[in-house]
């Protein structure tokens, strides 16, 4: 084969392989929220909203829908996509703005031993070029479309890690792709990897309080014993909705530790709130040490030394 033609040959088998990957079936896509029914700078409908979900979901050659198709044992997917905002922001010093949409898509599959749901979200920013009715509605548009292919794309990242062994996921969390990073943390987290303790540790630093609740809820369902310290160092200073959470969890991952500091703060906090909380949590540490489950003993694989 002469090498012009070779180096063609590789090129397409590159692009194949590249392309190649699970299928996954999609039954239903819902639309939720207000900002989806009733938007006048949008100016559209929700079944126009609807089709170009339908178009990002398309281009990623990844999803099908099952509409008429025989499954078996397959179980198909459920999205539900909600757009938290749309608005116009100033930036680069107030010298333009740009449109902003948010995009929050759920995905969801029930059947098995537990419903799934997992969820990715989006930010579409684009600047206007006229500050006219048209113009933003130009913008807007642009910025939505944006949004849905981000969400789209993200799916495909999120349940493609559903996928992989956890030797490859831990690879992934050196990715260069914050994406591929975090749905490998997210992955792994769930399967309750010793792996993700550290990292969800370190993001309980970050000054994004969405991202601190999540790698909160993450330690919890890995019961990660490793993290109440930290935890026991976030609660410092903090308002009483959010000391709360902080308290609810360490009560639910348990421990000595955690014992001890729930013990001290219902004896004597001066919130009577956060007492009646750390109460409440001793409760449900005491009742899962009754019930002498593996996490109240601290011997989560959680808490191993990863091998």
């Amino acid at each position: 084969m002469k090498p012009a033609l070779l180096l063609t040959a590789c090129v397409l088998l590159l692009g194949a392989c590249r392309n190649q990957g699970s299928r996954y079936p999609v039954q239903e896509v819902r639309l939720s929220g207000e900002t989806l029914t009733d938007n006048a700078l949008l100016a559209l409908g929700p079944d126009q909203v609807r089709t170009l979900l339908g178009q990002a979901l398309e281009d990623t050659r990844r999803f099908e829908p099952t509409e008429g198709k025989s499954l078996g044992q397959t179980r198909p997917w459920r999205m539900t996509l909600e757009l938290p905002f749309t608005r116009e922001v100033l930036k680069d010093d107030g010298k333009h703005t740009y449109a902003e949409v948010g995009a929050t898509l759920v995905l969801e599959r029930f059947g098995g031993d537990l419903p799934e749901r997992y969820e990715v979200v989006g930010l579409g920013e684009v600047r206007l070029d006229a500050e006219t009715p048209q113009g933003r509605r130009k913008a807007l548009r642009a910025a939505l479309e944006a949004a849905l292919k981000q969400v789209s794309e993200s799916a495909v990242l999120q349940l493609a890690a559903l996928e992989r062994p956890n030797a490859a996921l831990v690879q992934d969390l050196q990715s260069t792709d914050a994406r591929i990073r975090e749905f490998a943390l997210r992955t792994l987290a769930e399967r309750r990897h010793p792996s993700a303790a550290p990292l969800l540790i370190e993001q309980l630093k970050s000054t994004e309080a969405d991202t601190v609740r999540r790698a909160i809820g993450a330690l919890v369902e890995m019961r990660a014993a490793n993290a109440v310290p930290a935890l026991i160092d976030l609660a410092r200073g903090k308002e009483v909705g959010f000391l709360q959470e902080i308290v609810f969890a360490l009560g639910e991952i348990g421990g000595s530790e955690a014992e001890a500091y729930l013990y001290t703060v219902a004896q004597g906090h001066d919130q009577p709130a956060i007492q009646a909380a750390a109460q409440q949590a001793l409760d449900t540490l005491y009742a899962s040490r009754k019930h002498g489950s593996p996490e109240a003993r601290g011997t989560d694989p959680a808490n191993q030394t990863s091998r």
